[in-house]
């Protein structure tokens, strides 16, 4: 092209080209998908379809719905959120937490179970994917980014514990308490130690092993699903039914019919309080499990747009007879650790799914539960990520309290509430660094010729004795007004015979109103007292502030100085020329200009 040819501006399509991967986020991994992803995606899928069915049915139950509600909700909304979020390994679809809170929603309104129970859960799933659409398209997809490693690290670790604990029943065969907390159940197992049936304890660590065993040997292969199958087949031929080894038993054959949630004016007014409930834990849920994976897989994830995947996939699922939904941490486990590369494994396992119920439900009838309990345990010992975990236990001490605590949560309180406790804990302990910000206390190297100010705490070096020199690492905020002011005060309190004090700006991010203020009452008080303060290095917004509130005015402009030269060569002059004159410390190269400065020239640096 010719340089002085003007560049042409993008047409109306260009543009639009340029920004359908934000409205359609399938346009973005599209291009990756080639024999090798399909391979991946289709046996993650297969895995995937096979292991969700007595999830399904078990989370229908928790919800107060009859099973194929279950199934139905692990179909339609679970293609929607994959095609339409920016996740390439998370699976949505029924969950404990949601189906509980789906049960104390509406059991107030209606009888589990009934029509008008149906109803009403297909009208609380439309307005909770609303909310989730809603707070997708406002782009507030930020809030979750206070959810911290430490809390995503602790939060998997506390989810692996309780998932493991929910498979203790199918493990040993045992019939478990469901529900409080998971120390009930390993109690009751421990006090039914010689009821555990020990085909189905066999069947579950064969089928582990057996998982273990060709994911070493042949780690591409589909370890997950030839487990299951493997595990199936080593149940019949031992006839373990007789032995009292539990079956899945054959499922319903029928796709999600088409449905209708209520517009009732008052059925809306009774369920939104609800709703705000299931939206929020769902996309806390979500989200969570969607970074948690993403950790692993070093992919970048979208919050505004997985709102907007998790909206849309409640809002239309609510069509096909799918009651409200999320992500979940077992299927997406599982998706990662069988080999997904893109969304299309959760499509396709949506779609297996229903070839499933459609036309071998009735071999269902031969899978041993305790066989998907092994399964299932092997994928909840790989979200504890025991790496992660030691780095930052040895990094970082509030970091690790974090992690610490949304695991105890996670184990003891509700789930959902986990998130909540580790995302406040870690504010606290930001508001805490930011409100505490450090006084470092410089000095100059007199090993170098142009004498640069350094940490006194990291080298041995003399101070002058009538400037205190302080580098403020931090903003200046009202949070943080009060320790900088007795922190200020204690310093200059140990030095008294240090009557100048010059703050080095150059760590000062930001000052507000109240940093102002009281950055103008130190400086008069000291100035009542017989002493000054100065500023040098401060950042040009920090400028602009302090010039609005009137403080470089009221401080005078010889008070602030661009750079911490400029700052030493105006007070060095002004410093008592008698106490100079008798100073042996000569710290600034300006002091060689003071009475009695010749007799003290600086040596050449080594």
């Amino acid at each position: 092209m010719d340089q002085c040819e003007v560049p042409q501006p993008e047409t109306a399509w260009e543009k639009l080209r340029k920004r359908a991967p934000r409205y359609l986020p399938v346009l973005s991994w599209w291009p990756q998908v080639g024999r090798r992803t399909l391979k991946g995606d289709l046996w993650a899928g297969l895995t995937g379809a096979v292991i969700v069915l007595p999830q399904c049915v078990a989370f229908a139950a928790i919800a107060g719905l009859p099973p194929e509600y279950g199934l139905y909700s692990a179909m339609v909304p679970v293609i929607i959120a994959a095609l339409f979020g920016s996740s390439h390994h998370l699976v949505s679809g029924p969950t404990t937490t949601v189906s509980l809170l789906v049960f104390v929603t509406l059991a107030h309104f209606a009888v589990p179970y009934s029509p008008d129970y149906i109803r009403l859960a297909l009208t609380l799933a439309f307005l909770a994917g609303l909310i989730k659409l809603a707070l997708g398209l406002a782009r507030f997809g930020a809030i979750v980014n206070f959810v911290s490693l430490s809390v995503i690290t602790g939060y998997m670790a506390g989810a692996a514990v309780l998932i493991i604990t929910s498979q203790l029943g199918a493990l040993t065969g045992l019939d478990l308490p469901r529900g409080g907390l998971f120390l009930h159940a390993w109690q009751h197992l421990l006090a039914h130690l010689p009821g555990i049936n020990a085909y189905a304890l066999g069947l579950g660590l064969v089928s582990m092993l057996i998982a273990l065993g060709i994911r070493r040997l042949w780690p591409k292969a589909p370890a997950m699903l030839l487990a299951m199958v493997l595990g199936g087949a080593l149940c019949v031929a031992l006839d373990g039914q007789s032995h009292g080894v539990a079956l899945l038993g054959a499922l319903t054959s029928s796709l999600p019919p088409l449905s209708m949630p209520s517009f009732d004016i008052d059925d809306v007014r009774r369920l939104i309080p609800g709703a705000v409930a299931v939206a929020m834990l769902g996309l806390a849920e979500a989200v969570s499990i969607a970074r948690a994976v993403a950790v692993r897989s070093q992919q970048q994830i979208d919050n505004s747009q997985e709102f907007v995947g998790q909206g849309l996939s409640n809002l239309l699922g609510s069509f096909f007879s799918a009651y409200p939904t999320s992500g979940s941490f077992t299927r997406t486990g599982l998706n990662f650790e069988s080999g997904a590369k893109t969304p299309l494994a959760a499509v396709f396992s949506a779609l297996l799914l229903a070839c499933i119920v459609l036309l071998i439900a009735p071999l269902t009838a031969y899978l041993p539960v305790a066989a998907m309990g092994g399964v299932i345990l092997l994928v909840a010992l790989n979200l504890i990520d025991l790496k992660g975990i030691r780095h930052i236990l040895r990094t970082d001490r509030s970091e690790a309290m974090v992690l610490v605590a949304t695991f105890l949560a996670t184990l003891f309180v509700q789930m959902e509430f986990a998130i909540f406790c580790g995302v406040l804990l870690s504010l606290l302990m930001y508001l805490k660094r930011t409100s505490h910000p450090n006084f470092i206390v410089l000095a100059p190297d007199p090993s170098n010729l142009r004498r640069p100010l350094i940490n006194v705490r990291r080298k041995d070096v003399l101070e002058c004795p009538q400037l205190k020199i302080l580098r403020l690492d931090g903003s200046i905020f009202f949070g943080a007004v009060t320790h900088i002011s007795e922190e200020l005060h204690r310093i200059m309190d140990a030095f008294p015979e240090q009557c100048h004090i010059l703050i080095v700006g150059g760590g000062i991010n930001f000052i507000d109103a109240s940093g102002c203020h009281m950055l103008f009452n130190e400086a008069l008080n000291l100035k009542l007292s017989g002493r000054d303060m100065f500023f040098c290095s401060l950042k040009t917004e920090v400028q602009e502030v302090l010039k609005r509130g009137m403080c470089l005015k009221r401080l005078g402009g010889e008070h602030i100085f661009e750079s911490e030269g400029q700052a030493i060569a105006h007070m060095v002059p002004r410093l008592d020329p008698e106490r100079c004159a008798c100073c042996h410390a000569r710290v600034f190269r300006e002091c060689e200009r003071m009475p009695g400065g010749e007799h003290y020239l600086p040596s050449p640096p080594v």
